[in-house]
């Protein structure tokens, strides 16, 4: 199985971009998922530069096992949970950084592992957790709430178009028989979509979207981790974070904006007395998505945005 990181050249470049990184310093990976943006910042970054990574998923750290080896002096996996980002850090001894990146999205590993549940490409157990040790699976969701509370998560979290008639179809369906199966729920949502309305992603995409967000938490977590990483990068340090969907993106976006934000006060006020200065600036502008032969080699890149702040 090959894990191909997205857009791991302006990655870098955003990342690496830190004068102060040539006396050395720690940047954080916060999502190692297949490792291959670790990668590339251990071997294109200073030797006095030390890469610590984050994942919650055993598997992801598992296979962090051979990067160990390469890197001893260099390279820390920490196993939890983005959103404990400064306690996992000050448990290792650091309490300030001088990077961060974020990338938000699934890793190949995860995506082609039927066992895990999280694509209805392949049939397994509808699960979703990213710790299968944490929370609940996503069947239990899909089998226990009623159909008011499906219909919100579809509509909140996938911004799914036939929520409500899909959540009805679910109550319905299982009163005979539990869903329990990527197939089950998939093939479930695949018949609720008309022909006519269907695009090039399969009709169940929203769906399982807006379940892996609820079964782990994602959107609060990126947004601890989005106030943690301005509270402990040292100025001149870049956050750099790649979503995926739009309801990640947003919350990037609008992040980001209200932390590059000075002044507030009212244009009618000729001198400034909230005193608020800015904290970031922004170097992405609009975004970065990947380009043409990205793309091409690496399909999964497609929906990928990167945004990227420097601490002032």
């Amino acid at each position: 199985m090959k894990h191909v990181p997205v857009l791991l050249a302006p990655s870098l470049e955003l990342l690496l971009g830190n004068p102060a990184l040539g006396a050395g310093g720690v940047v954080v990976d916060a999502t190692f998922g297949g490792g291959g943006h670790t990668l590339g910042l251990l071997e294109n970054s200073p030797e006095r530069v030390r890469i610590v990574a984050l994942d919650r998923d055993p598997e992801a750290v598992s296979r962090a096992r051979g990067l160990k080896e390469d890197f001893p002096s260099r390279f820390r996996l920490l196993a939890g949970n983005y959103a404990e980002l400064p306690q996992l850090l000050r448990a290792e001894g650091i309490e300030r950084i001088d990077g961060l990146l974020l990338d938000i999205g699934l890793s190949s590993y995860q995506l082609e592992d039927g066992e895990r549940g999280f694509s209805f490409q392949s049939d397994g157990p509808l699960d979703m957790r990213m710790d299968p040790a944490v929370g609940r699976p996503a069947a239990e969701i899909v089998n226990q709430a009623d159909a008011r509370t499906l219909a919100r998560i579809f509509r909140d979290f996938g911004e799914e178009p036939y929520a409500r008639a899909i959540a009805r179809e679910i109550v319905t369906r299982r009163e005979t028989a539990p869903l329990l199966s990527t197939r089950d729920l998939a093939g479930l949502v695949e018949a609720m979509v008309p022909p006519h309305k269907r695009t090039r992603r399969h009709p169940a995409t929203r769906i399982f979207q807006a379940l892996r967000i609820v079964v782990n938490g994602e959107l609060e977590a990126l947004e601890k981790v989005l106030a943690a990483g301005l509270e402990i990068l040292n100025p001149g340090a870049r956050m750099v974070v790649i979503s995926y969907h739009s309801l990640e993106d947003r919350l990037v976006k609008r992040f980001f904006r209200q932390a590059a934000r000075g002044c507030t006060c009212p244009p009618k006020i000729p001198v400034c007395t909230c005193d608020r200065q800015a904290a970031v600036r922004i170097l992405t502008g609009r975004g970065r998505r990947p380009d043409e032969a990205e793309v091409a080699d690496n399909p999964r890149s497609r929906s990928a945005v990167l945004r990227a702040v420097e601490v002032l």
